[in-house]
């Protein structure tokens, strides 16, 4: 049975890192996509808001059908996977920016049944100890996003096209890894009926919906750093040498979102299981939160303190992540974990949409050296639901 779960994890988190190579891969080639479909200056943020936009209509749809619950998550992931490479292979067709965001957003309708899917498939496969298990899956998650920073970097003479066709082709990989390598989990859910009232039983549910709300100040700091630390690095390190290599730029954003990342999650999801996941995220947040703070102080500046801070943040930003998903998966009923695991993710994403877009609009305003303290409200606002959440974990542990 262990060895089995471990096998689960290294496919599905394979999977993962596969297919979320989609979700920033037209936002690391949006110069030419902008300059190709004639967008206007402030198109680039509503291209990498557009994965989002589509990953909330998935997911709100998904919880209020109870997808995750009523289906085989297996056979949803697979497909949602297969969909996402297709629709994004489409872009190399297209040759209008309407058409173009469009298809964006419809690719995140997809991966709303790629993330929240394989994380409810591992909770089957990790009924207990599952904080390091979530918390390598969602290190996978994480240098997935980054893959195509990592392409770039490498292959700087690739097209824009081949840029799309490389991320498409491992979502691909990600939908066959799926349908002919994992295995259904020893103990599933039943397929339920479709019922309204799944989505009412998490809202009801006061200890889950603390933590949602901790986790929707995360995502509030998580995607706007994401979507806009490198470009940040590319202006800072610029201003401070004219003579910095895009080489080295492309590099610090892929080792301060990708690698440092990775690592975030997998030290974050082993010390979560002897402290605690309110403990592991409150002390996330509040470092995340200091880092946002700090780092518009380093624009200009040393290119070393300035990419320091920048791992530091992205080790911190994203090593609590996987556990507000294994807070849900551990405390909701095992007839909506699925539902409770896409509603609480939907709500989080939507969050993101509106600090992606506010970052360019405030940063022509206060410039970058402030810009990124508005990012540092969501992790303060999410310790404080933690710290109530940590009541209840107190008191169930007391119980035990």
């Amino acid at each position: 049975m262990i060895q089995g779960s471990w096998r689960a994890l290294l496919w599905i988190g394979l999977s993962e890192l596969c297919a979320l190579s989609l979700w920033y891969s037209a936002s690391v080639i949006a110069p030419e996509l902008i300059s190709i479909w004639n967008l206007s200056y402030n198109s680039e943020a509503w291209l990498s808001a557009s994965v989002p936009i589509g990953f909330v209509i998935g997911a709100l749809v998904s919880s209020y059908f109870g997808v995750a619950d009523r289906f085989n998550p297996r056979k949803v992931l697979a497909i949602s996977a297969f969909l996402g490479a297709l629709l994004n292979a489409l872009l190399i067709l297209v040759d209008s920016g309407f058409f173009g965001i469009l298809l964006r957003i419809l690719t995140g309708i997809t991966l709303a049944g790629v993330y929240p899917i394989a994380v409810k498939i591992l909770s089957q496969w990790f009924p207990k100890k599952r904080g390091l298990a979530i918390g390598i899956l969602i290190a996978a998650l994480t240098l997935g996003s980054s893959l195509p920073h990592f392409v770039v970097m490498f292959f700087s003479s690739l097209s824009w096209k081949s840029v799309i066709i490389c991320s498409s082709v491992l979502a691909l990989l990600s939908a066959i890894i799926v349908t002919f390598i994992l295995e259904d989990a020893p103990v599933t859910s039943q397929n339920l009926p479709f019922s309204f009232k799944l989505i009412k039983k998490v809202v009801m549910n006061k200890p889950v919906m603390l933590a949602n709300y901790g986790y929707f100040g995360h995502m509030w700091e998580l995607y706007g750093m994401w979507t806009w630390l490198p470009a940040f690095l590319t202006a800072s390190f610029l201003i401070h040498s004219s003579e910095t290599p895009q080489w080295f730029i492309a590099l610090s954003s892929f080792i301060s979102i990708g690698i440092a990342g990775g690592i975030g999650c997998v030290v974050g999801g082993l010390i979560s299981d002897k402290i605690g996941r309110a403990n592991l995220t409150i002390i996330s947040m509040f470092i995340s939160a200091i880092c946002s703070i700090l780092i518009g102080f380093t624009f200009g500046q040393s290119i070393w303190l300035t990419l320091i801070i920048s791992v530091i943040w992205g080790m911190s930003a994203i090593s609590d992540s996987a556990q507000f998903s294994v807070v849900v998966s551990e405390i909701a009923e095992v007839d909506y974990v699925g539902t409770a695991l896409t509603f609480q993710m939907c709500i989080g994403f939507l969050f993101t949409i509106i600090s992606i877009n506010l970052i360019p609009i405030i940063q022509r305003i206060i410039g970058w050296e402030w810009v990124f303290t508005i990012l540092a409200i969501g992790p303060i606002l999410g310790i404080v639901f933690m710290l109530k959440y940590r009541r209840y974990e107190f008191n169930e542990r007391g119980q035990q």
